[in-house]
């Protein structure tokens, strides 16, 4: 009965026959939890949506291209009706009724014997909820769907997770914050910083997450440590390994991603020379999301089939640069820069002076994903002025090629 309120318990089904009776777009929303499941699955329909059937050519799944038949259950574990037909979902419904196996109906939940819960995933846990039909709240699966998102966005942040049952002590995570914006760090990335006893945060990090932690969690700030840029290096290395060997869990909160000039393998090295567990959570690189958070898309069909990303940080007349700015001239993609405002006016020179066009657009985006981000359009020929009389400074991405001008409406200056 409906008001009867289901038996909740996790199927093992790795292994084990499982069949699914229609190729539509709810076998197309089940079918990756079977197979991560290890369910041995057999498709039994006459056609399939696009992603269902590219998981049957590449074995995934068993497809048996034809109708239902009476029979198509034997030796199965568990079975779902899903298909456009309630006939046949019924029929379906029958035989699992007559063999004992559990069946869920996708058209009519409450026809079959069994619910598919509302599910999500965080840091190893399974989240499954479903809605008791009680009369005085119905079996609704918007609800059910809410709760889920509601727990899975606890445990994501952390928030749901008491400190005691954190899943980490000692070791040190890598941790990519993306562009700025702290809605941008990944789901794993914003649940180990909860979990952090110290956290070592750069200046280009989301820091609005900072006034989150605990009061109980040590903040060290890197941009403060002196001895400039490559001592302060080894004292961030140092400061890893002291928090780390004394059992602490350490977050080394960095902006975009580690390894995008993040000198994440120059740390991930060395604590592994310190014997000190790494474990490196990618982050959303500026190079994409701060164009992509103006409406610059560093690829666009026809204009633009490849993009390089390449640090400014070193002027092409200085003898420590390691790009090849003649052929960087030469490529017709997109040129995406990181830390290059001090030196773009030399930067544009360059490419002008090895045959990239003066009229190439370009844009420059100052704080990115940020409440003060702004955008200064100019062409190769001009951002050197443009740059100065805006008073551009750091941080910010510039963008130089035919995609500035794409789907942005922006003037060049």
């Amino acid at each position: 009965m409906p008001e009867t309120p289901a038996y909740p318990v996790g199927l093992r089904l790795a292994g084990r026959r499982v069949v699914l009776v229609g190729g539509g777009t709810v076998a197309q929303r089940r079918l990756p939890a079977l197979l991560a499941a290890g369910a041995d699955v057999t498709l039994v329909s006459p056609g399939a949506t696009p992603s269902v059937e590219a998981m049957a050519t590449a074995g995934e799944i068993t497809w048996e291209r034809r109708r239902y038949a009476e029979g198509d259950l034997a030796d199965a574990w568990y079975a779902l009706a899903a298909t456009d037909d309630a006939e046949v979902n019924a029929a379906v419904v029958a035989e699992a009724e007559s063999r004992r196996v559990w069946c869920v109906r996708s058209d009519d939940a409450d026809a079959g014997t069994a619910w598919t819960p509302a599910t999500g995933r965080s840091g190893g846990v399974t989240v499954a909820v479903l809605t008791s039909g009680a009369p005085d709240t119905g079996r609704d699966p918007r609800r059910s769907a809410a709760v889920r998102d509601a727990v899975v966005a606890g445990l994501g942040d952390g928030s749901l997770v008491p400190p005691q049952h954190r899943p980490r002590t000692g070791g040190v995570a890598l941790v990519g914050g993306g562009p700025g914006d702290p809605d941008l760090i990944t789901v794993r990335g914003r649940r180990l910083l909860a979990g952090a006893d110290v956290v070592v945060a750069d200046r280009l990090g989301p820091r609005d997450l900072l006034d989150e932690l605990p009061p109980h969690v040590e903040v060290i700030d890197a941009a403060k440590i002196p001895y400039g840029r490559a001592m302060a290096q080894e004292h961030i290395n140092a400061a890893l390994i002291e928090h780390a060997k004394a059992g602490r869990f350490v977050v080394r909160l960095k902006g975009g991603d580690p390894f995008v000039f993040g000198r994440g393998m120059e740390e991930a090295e060395q604590l592994a020379a310190e014997g000190v567990e790494v474990t490196v959570v990618p982050g959303i690189s500026s190079a994409i999301s701060v164009p992509g958070a103006v409406g610059v898309p560093v690829t666009h069909r026809g204009v633009a089939h490849e993009f390089t990303v390449v640090s400014g940080h070193v002027a092409p007349d200085d003898p420590r640069s390691l790009v090849d700015w003649p052929a960087l001239a030469r490529l017709r993609g997109t040129l995406v820069l990181l830390m290059a405002v001090e030196n773009l006016g030399a930067i544009a020179d360059a490419l002008m002076a090895h045959g990239r066009s003066e009229e190439t657009p370009v844009a420059v985006v100052q704080e990115g994903t940020m409440a003060t981000e702004r955008r200064v359009d100019a062409t190769l020929g001009t951002v050197r002025a443009r740059a100065a009389a805006e008073g551009v400074r750091p941080p910010a991405v510039v963008v130089i090629g035919d995609v500035v001008g794409v789907g942005t409406g922006g003037t060049r200056g």
